[in-house]
Order: structure tokens, then sequence, then C-alpha cells
């Protein structure tokens, strides 16, 4: 390889495997992807760089602190982003060691690997390596309907699980920089959604559900909001984070978009009844069924994303309006891969989470 790589962890997962083919096409420099491949990554993902050198895959865990050290050395990356993680409120608080395991421990595994590699890099190589840590806005806790939104001073509050082990990976990532000067990057972001995206999570698992003419499973009231955010409009940003963002700073990452859970449902199902009208007469939405809340519900997450847009020049290029259609047109459209998807897997998630919820 005649350029430097990037290694990507987690890069067989949504938004990894997003930012590696937006990667790819936007860039020279090859991609390291280092993957263990839990039930949410999939390498189909990625099939359109199958033949692709400048895409390497290595099937690993980040915890495994012997492997990490020995992409490193074997390849040289100029940087590591770490998308790395269990990701998912629901799973979270059904089993909460694995987020540990990984957001925790294989953050800490990943940040020393790194910081050996760093510290033995020379010159101009080591001015220039960044370790970039992907996270999320629920670190930041729960938002009343007037409060502002979240900005990157905004003291940690987290509620679940997952989000308390995204906390502690952003600490950690912290203190490798104040502590040893390894020269970090963290993103914190809002809701994700596009291409790609297992159906555990509201978007697809709707789209997937409605399409199959099952309930339309909403939590609580519906009333939830989420800033939404397209994940080609993330990618943009984490490429420029990369290549523009300072060390040690921390940029927050929002679509510009509040809905609440209820608003996505009904938008989702409007365009079905668009683009895949039911055999009957009958619309998508009378599918929506309001279930039981999950503990811990976080109310409002909101994103202000004015320092990125101040210091590096980004802003999101879809609204909600364009992203959802996209994404629905997408599911549409791959269906196939949809299929490969619903495995044993999710439909043993589908079992834990919705088979003993009542509706409200």
């Amino acid at each position: 390889m005649s350029k430097k790589p990037i290694l990507v962890t987690g890069g067989a997962g949504f938004i990894g495997s997003n930012f590696i083919l937006d990667w790819i096409a936007n860039h020279d420099s090859p991609v390291i992807n280092l993957d263990k491949l839990t039930y949410a990554g999939n390498l189909r993902n990625l099939s359109s760089l199958k033949n692709d050198p400048r895409h390497t895959f290595v099937k690993g865990d980040i915890n495994d602190l012997a492997l990490v050290e020995k992409l490193l050395n074997h390849y040289k990356p100029y940087a590591i982003i770490n998308f790395a993680a269990e990701s998912h409120v629901d799973r979270s608080i059904h089993g909460p060691r694995d987020f540990i395991q990984t957001n925790i421990n294989g953050t800490f595994q990943l940040l020393s690997a790194a910081r050996a590699y760093w510290e033995g890099l020379d010159g101009e190589d080591k001015a220039a390596f960044r370790f970039l840590h992907i996270s999320t806005d629920e670190v930041y806790g729960s938002l009343g309907p007037n409060d502002p939104p979240f900005t990157e001073t905004t003291s940690y509050a987290p509620n679940s699980p997952y989000s308390a082990s995204k906390a502690a990976s952003d600490h950690l990532v912290r203190a490798f920089y104040h502590t040893y000067g390894l020269p970090t990057l963290t993103s914190n972001c809002s809701n994700n959604y596009g291409p790609y995206q297992f159906p555990e999570k509201l978007i697809p698992l709707i789209v997937l559900n409605a399409l199959n003419r099952k309930p339309l499973p909403v939590y609580g009231d519906g009333l939830n909001v989420r800033d939404w955010l397209y994940v080609g409009d993330h990618c943009n940003a984490l490429r420029l984070i990369l290549s523009k963002g300072k060390a040690g700073v921390v940029y927050n990452i929002g679509g510009c978009s509040e809905r609440t859970n209820i608003e996505v449902v009904r938008a989702i199902c409007a365009i079905l009844d668009e683009l895949k009208p039911s055999s009957g007469v009958t619309p998508y939405a009378s599918l929506i069924t309001f279930i039981k809340d999950r503990p811990g519900h976080d109310r409002r997450y909101a994103i202000d994303a004015r320092k990125i847009e101040r210091e590096l020049g980004w802003k999101p290029a879809e609204r909600f309006e364009t992203g959802i259609r996209k994404t629905v047109q997408w599911y549409l459209d791959n269906m196939e891969w949809v299929k490969n998807v619903a495995s044993g897997e999710y439909q043993k998630w589908l079992d834990i989470n919705y088979s003993d919820r009542g509706t409200s």
C-alpha cells in the first residue's frame, strides 16, 4: 500500500460500514476494518468493496490487545476511528455485561494499544496521528421540553447501562489525552438513521413491520423526542473532524431535526402509503400500537451543533423529510439484505423485547 491507511473498528456495523463506503468514495487512503461481527455486524453492508484492494477486513475483538498491536505495527495507520460498541439501550437493559466489556474494557485496550503505537512514531507521523472516538448524545442524559440542547460542555448524566458505558469510554479517551498526550478526538452524535441499519432500531423496525402488516410498536405515549441525523451527514462530519479537528476536542454532531417518536412513525407510514400501498385500503398508520414504556426511557435529546459548524464548517445536508424518504426507499429497494438480516438472532431479540409488553 503506497498511502498510509486508517484503522476502523466496528466497520461492519451500521455507522461504521457507511463511514467506510463514504471514505473509499472520497479518499485514496486504504481502510483496515476490524470487526468482531456480533449480531449487528454484517459484511454484506460492504459487498461492493469485495474486490477493492483499499479495504482489508480483519475479524477480531478490540479487547484482543495482541491483535490490535499486531495490526497497528503491521499496517502503520495514521488514524484510528473507533465505532466498535454495543449500542442499543434495550439490549443494555436485558444484558449490560456485554456493554461493559466492549464499550469500557474494549475502549481501554484500544487506547492502550494506540498509545504504545503512537509513542513509537517519529516526527511527522507522530504529529499527524489521531484517535477518533465515536460516541452518543445519550451520555448527557435527558432534557425537559424547554431545556436548551446539549452542548459540548453539558454535564454527563447517563441513565441507561448503554449510555453509562459510553460515558465511561468518553472519560477514558479524555484521560488518555490529558494524561499521556495521545491526540484524541471525540464526537457525540444524535440518533442516526439511513441504509444498513439493523432492524432493532426504531426506523427500520417500523418499515419492516409495516411491510409485513405487523403491529408498529411505540413506547409509552410516543412523545419522546430525538434529534434525527442522516448517517451520510454524520460520515461527512467525521471526515471533517479527522482532517481538521483539534486534538483533545469534543464535537457534537446533530441533525437539527427534533421529532417525537410518533411523528417519525407516522411519517414512515405516510411514505409507505405512497410508495408501497397496502393491498387493502387500510393505511399503515392503523398498525400503530402503543406499548409499555421501557425502564429509564429518556424523554428528550437535542444537539447544539453550532461548534462544529463554526469551527469546521459542517452542517447537515439532509432535512428529516428528505432523509427519511431516502431511507424508506433504500429498504424497499434492498429487501434481499433485509431478509438476510432478519435471522434467528433478530427474532430472538424481538421476543425478548416485545413478547411481554402490553398495550397502553
